[in-house]
C-alpha cells in the first residue's frame, strides 16, 4: 500500500510545499491547517507519518504530539521548526516525537527523514503483530492438553519456566519436545530475549564447536571474519541443543566446562567471554542408558538434568488425539482458506491409530488431509493412515510415514501436470491456497 502521509502547516503555501516535495516520492498527502483539522482528519486518514509546524495559533506542535502520543503512541510525528526553536523541538523528541527538520528544509532531507519513520512504523507494527501471534499460540489457554500426563506436564513447565536451572526434555521422536522448550521460554521472564535452537545432530563435531562457542578471524580455513557462536547469540534468553545424545565424547567435555564455568572460549580465541543463557537441551535416547554404557559422560548428564522432563508418547495420552487433530485442522484449514471437519469416521480412525510417529505425525496426516480432502467433511482416505490403492507404493523398509507423504506428492505432481505446471492453477484444483501448496511441495521435496 502506498504510505500515507498527514501534513499540517498553519500557512497553506509551505503545507503545499512538503506535499509537493514528499509526492514526489509516491506517498499519499493530505494537507491540514491546524492541529484540530489534523485530529480530525486521522479519523478517516489512516496516515503513516505526521509532519507538522512547531508554530500554529489553535494548537502547537507539541501539544498536538502529546494528543497524538496519548491516542495513536505508534504514530510516528516530525517536526518542522524554526532555527530558533531547535532546543524546544529537542524537547519534544524527548517527549516522543520522531526527529525534527528545520526550515527551509532539503527535499532530500525531508524525505530520508519520513522514509525512516515509515520503516520505524512498519517494524513497530511487525513487532506488534509477533508478539501477539507469539502469546496467542503459547497461551496456556491456548495449549491441548486433555490428558492427565499432559496436565501435570504443563502444570511442570510453568512451575520451572522462571528458574534459571538446566532442563533436560527427554521423548520419542515426535512428541513435542522443541515445543515445550519454546514454552518453558516464552513463559518465563526471559521472553524478551532470544530463543536460539540446536540440532546438535546437524553439524559434524568441529562445526558444531564453532557453531555454538564462535570463532574468530582466521581461526581455520573460510573464517574471514569473528563469528559469535549461539551461546552469545542467545545472551539474556534460552538457548535449545536438540539432540543432545548425539555429541561425541570429546565435545561432551567442552560443553561441561562451559555449563560449569558460564564463559565460552570462540575456536582460535585466547579470551573467555562470560554468557548468561538458560539451557535447555533434548534427546529421543534414554540418557542414563548411555552413561551406562559409556557413551554420555556422567557428569555432563547430571549438569543437564537438574530439571528432568518426561514426554509420554501420544499412544499413552489418547485422551489428547481428536482435540490435537481438530486444533491442527483448524491451524491449517484456516492458512489453506478452507473449512473442514472431520467425520465420525475419520475421528474414529484418529483414535484407534497407534501413532508410532507421535504428535508429528498426527500434524502431518491432518496437514495431507487438508490437501487432499474433496468435500468440507474429511475422510479416513483423506488421512492417508493405511495403505490406499491410490497410494504409491513404499519400498519393503519405507516407514508408513514414507508411503503417505508420497501418496500426497503422487496427488500433488498429478494436479501439477494436469495444470501444465501453473501452481496456482493445481492449488484450486486442489482446493487449496498457494501457499499450503508451496509448503507442502517444500516439505516434500517437489520443488
Amino acid at each position: 500500500m502506498t504510505p500515507r502521509i498527514l501534513i499540517v502547516d498553519d500557512e497553506p503555501r509551505m503545507a503545499e510545499v512538503v506535499s509537493t516535495a514528499l509526492s514526489r516520492a509516491e506517498y499519499e498527502c493530505r494537507t491540514c491547517n491546524s492541529g484540530t483539522q489534523a485530529l480530525a482528519a486521522l479519523e478517516e486518514f489512516a496516515a503513516d507519518v505526521v509532519v507538522t509546524d512547531w508554530k500554529m495559533p489553535d494548537m502547537d506542535g507539541m501539544e498536538l504530539l502529546r494528543r497524538l502520543r496519548s491516542e495513536r503512541a505508534d504514530l510516528p510525528v516530525i517536526l518542522l521548526t524554526a532555527y530558533g526553536s531547535v532546543p524546544a523541538a529537542v524537547e519534544a523528541i524527548r517527549a516522543g516525537a520522531f526527529d525534527y527538520i528545520t526550515k527551509p528544509f532539503d527535499n532530500d532531507e525531508l524525505r530520508t527523514l519520513v522514509a525512516r519513520a515509515l520503516k520505524l512504523n512498519r517494524l513497530s507494527r511487525e513487532n506488534r503483530w509477533l508478539r501477539q501471534e507469539v502469546a496467542g499460540r503459547y497461551a496456556p489457554e491456548t495449549m491441548v492438553a486433555e490428558s492427565p500426563k499432559s496436565r501435570e506436564l504443563l502444570d511442570l513447565v510453568r512451575r520451572v519456566a522462571a528458574s534459571r536451572a538446566t532442563v533436560l526434555i527427554q521423548g520419542e521422536s515426535g512428541t513435542g519436545k522443541e515445543l515445550i522448550a519454546r514454552l518453558l521460554h516464552f513463559w518465563s521472564d526471559r521472553v524478551g530475549n532470544p530463543f536460539v535452537p540446536v540440532n546438535c545432530k546437524a553439524f559434524a563435531e568441529g562445526v558444531l564447536e564453532s557453531e555454538l562457542f564462535g570463532h574468530e578471524k582466521g581461526a581455520f580455513t573460510g573464517a574471514i571474519s569473528s563469528r559469535a557462536g549461539c551461546f552469545e547469540r542467545a545472551a539474556g534468553g534460552t538457548l535449545f541443543l536438540d539432540e543432545i545424545g548425539e555429541i561425541s565424547p570429546e565435545f561432551q567435555a567442552k560443553l561441561l566446562r562451559v555449563l560449569q564455568d558460564g564463559e565460552v572460549l570462540r575456536v582460535g580465541g585466547g579470551q573467555s567471554r562470560r554468557v548468561d543463557v538458560r539451557v535447555v537441551a533434548a534427546t529421543n535416547r534414554t540418557l542414563r542408558q548411555e552413561v551406562a554404557s559409556g557413551r554420555f559422560r556422567e557428569d555432563l548428564f547430571f549438569r543437564l538434568n537438574v530439571i528432568p522432563v518426561q514426554l509420554a508418547p501420544l499412544r499413552e495420552r489418547r485422551e489428547d488425539v481428536l482435540p490435537l487433530a481438530r486444533h491442527f485442522l483448524d491451524r491449517h484449514s484456516r492458512e489453506a482458506n478452507r473449512v473442514l471437519a472431520l467425520s465420525p469416521e475419520a475421528e474414529q480412525a484418529l483414535a484407534t491409530h497407534p501413532w508410532p510417529g507421535n504428535v508429528r505425525e498426527l500434524e502431518n496426516a491432518v496437514e495431507r488431509a487438508v490437501v487432499l480432502a474433496r468435500s468440507q467433511e474429511v475422510t479416513p482416505e483423506d488421512l492417508l493412515l493405511e495403505q490406499s490403492p491410490t497410494a504409491a507404493p513404499a519400498s519393503s523398509d519405507g516407514s508408513l510415514q514414507d508411503t503417505l507423504d508420497q501418496a500426497a506428492a503422487a496427488r500433488i505432481r498429478a494436479a501439477l501436470k494436469s495444470a501444465d505446471g501453473q501452481r496456482a492453477e493445481a492449488a484450486r484444483a486442489l482446493g487449496i491456497d498457494r501457499t499450503t501448496l508451496y509448503r507442502m511441495m517444500k516439505r516434500l521435496g517437489l520443488e
